[in-house]
């Protein structure tokens, strides 16, 4: 784990992964799909270092996402 994991919060996801827009709503970022894509759409969150706007986005174990300060590892 490196230093810029410290800290950050750790969600369990399957071998599958999920979506970026489901993440956002399992961490209780947004309440509903359409808040998601406002929320992308100001390009705020990072996936991984870099700015994401694709709510379909797929992440998987080990991505790093951050918003606002908050900051989630998958694993």
């Amino acid at each position: 784990m490196g230093a810029e994991d410290m800290g950050a919060e750790e969600i369990a996801v399957g071998e599958a992964g999920i979506r970026l827009g489901q993440l956002l709503k399992l961490a209780g970022l947004v309440d509903s799909g359409g808040s998601v894509k406002s929320l992308l759409a100001e390009g705020t969150v990072e996936v991984n270092g870099r700015p994401e706007t694709r709510r379909g986005a797929q992440l998987k174990r080990g991505d790093n996402i951050r918003y606002c300060g908050r900051r989630i590892r998958l694993i």
